[in-house]
């Protein structure tokens, strides 16, 4: 699967704990567990859940193959199945939870199945989401994510009216003269005044990286 960069902006941009564990919901090929390994603590573990079987075994080998092996979980199951599980990991009270959930709820179904799963939101509803992380999160815990600016809203409106908060909230827009393309937000559970981070633009007029994305992203760039 490749790595897009919504991924990487949210993997770059989400608040991380300095004690406690992690959870990536919807991990894909796992890049977003990985960028939570290397921001954390040696001490810190990040279970990943995946619903594909393929994308699950690229999770697995990718984590297996980076220097945070020990630390990271891939686990294969419908996140909306897993507060229930045997497993019992919904005691653990997440400190982080970072979710690039898919979000077409109207467009066509796509023939790919991965493609599918990947894009749209018949299997990861929103409602479904925010109450499966209500329960996994942590009293104090923070629930990121990363949506199309019109999906962002509607998820936001659904999340105000379950006792979530939001507690950061930054716009971004892919080039100066596209419209806002994407939401990063961050939720939890207790009252705290919202932090309103300024615009964030990928790409300058001439179509290289802008000054913020680099800054954002220079710690998982080897060349950049």
């Amino acid at each position: 699967m490749k790595v897009g960069t919504d991924a990487l902006l949210l993997g770059a941009w989400s608040s991380v704990p300095t004690t406690g564990d992690c959870l990536d919901i919807g991990c894909g090929s796992g890049v977003l567990s990985l960028m939570l390994a290397q921001r954390t603590g040696p001490s810190q573990l990040v279970d990943a859940v995946e619903l594909d079987t393929a994308a699950a075994a690229e999770a697995r080998q990718n984590a297996a193959a980076s220097p945070w092996s020990n630390r990271i979980r891939v686990i294969e199951r419908d996140i909306l199945t897993y507060p229930g599980s045997a497993d019992h990991l919904a005691a653990r009270g997440y400190q982080q939870i970072l979710s690039n959930p898919p979000y077409f709820t109207a467009a066509l179904t796509n023939p790919d199945r991965q493609k599918q799963l990947a894009r749209h939101n018949d299997q990861l509803p929103f409602a479904g989401l925010l109450q499966t992380a209500a329960t996994l999160l942590a009293a104090q815990g923070r629930f990121s994510l990363i949506l199309p600016t019109e999906e962002a809203d509607r998820l936001l409106a659904l999340a105000l009216r379950t006792d979530w908060y939001l507690l950061r909230v930054q716009q971004v827009r892919s080039q100066p003269d596209k419209a806002l393309s994407r939401t990063l937000l961050e939720l939890g559970r207790q009252p705290m005044a919202t932090e309103h981070l300024p615009e964030l633009l990928i790409r300058d007029q001439q179509g290289q990286y802008s000054p913020a994305y680099r800054q954002l992203l220079a710690d998982f760039y080897l060349n950049f």
